[in-house]
């Protein structure tokens, strides 16, 4: 494992770079947490194991305000997370190993991917997003972030929960993101996986995002919630059988 910053435009975003050997090329997938995540929750880390088991190098990044990236939590916004998904696979392009590319990232970080993967079509092989809250957008416009309400015509300067703070920007710059668009654009393959117990994402938005993309399978694990407590072993199958082509075989997946 390496440990590093990635910059961007000033802002030094945390990376860990983990491969199955120091010496062969071969894929790489930069792996994104969500909001108020990091790249040690345990979702986050039984992806990269299960992706490094697969023979996918991983790359780790944690965006503006969370964990050990340059930023305070309460001023990130989608603008800035773009910003830096661009920096990180600007990185990742020039390393000498990779043959592949790939992207996946978890709820606001599956949103990223969403948007990252339609910008850079041209440089990823597959992305994953996994519990995507692509409704973040849509939310933002109808009054909405995360279960708090405001109006959204008159977008207050912070918003905030028992757990978390966020400005007015990140209302704001929501509300301009049209995630449709994105998957319009990204024809390529598309794994989404989705717990059906996801109080946090509705599933339905995976079962719509599953049927707008050109090439799209969605693994629905039962029973799982937002994280998938209690359903990693699950999760990693799901990555492993991905990356070696046969996710099929084991998971009912819908086009």
């Amino acid at each position: 494992m390496k440990e590093f910053y990635i910059n961007s435009d000033g802002i030094r975003l945390h990376a860990k770079l983990d491969r199955p050997d120091d010496t062969s090329k071969g894929p790489l997938c930069i792996l994104v947490h969500g909001f108020t995540g990091h790249m040690e929750e345990e979702h986050i880390v039984t992806v990269q194991k299960a992706m490094n088991e697969a023979g996918v190098s991983v790359l780790r990044a944690e965006m503006y305000g969370h964990g050990k990236s340059d930023g305070e939590f309460r001023e990130h916004t989608l603008y800035k997370w773009v910003t830096n998904a661009l920096a990180v696979v600007g990185y990742a392009k020039k390393l000498g190993f990779v043959t592949e590319l790939y992207m996946c990232g978890h709820s606001q970080g599956g949103l990223l991917t969403m948007l990252t993967g339609a910008m850079c079509a041209d440089d990823f092989k597959a992305i994953v997003p996994l519990s995507p809250a692509w409704m973040i957008p849509e939310n933002a416009r109808e009054g909405i972030v995360l279960g708090n309400k405001f109006d959204s015509e008159h977008i207050p300067e912070k918003l905030a929960s028992e757990s978390w703070e966020i400005s007015g920007d990140y209302i704001r710059t929501a509300q301009t993101i049209h995630a449709e668009e994105s998957i319009a654009r990204f024809k390529k393959k598309v794994l989404i996986v989705h717990g059906d117990e996801d109080d946090i994402v509705p599933f339905s938005y995976a079962e719509k995002a599953a049927e707008l993309y050109n090439d799209a399978e969605l693994a629905a694990i039962h029973g799982a919630d937002h994280c998938f407590t209690g359903h990693l072993d699950e999760l990693a199958d799901i990555i492993s059988f991905f990356f070696a082509g046969r996710v099929s075989d084991r998971y009912g997946l819908m086009k």
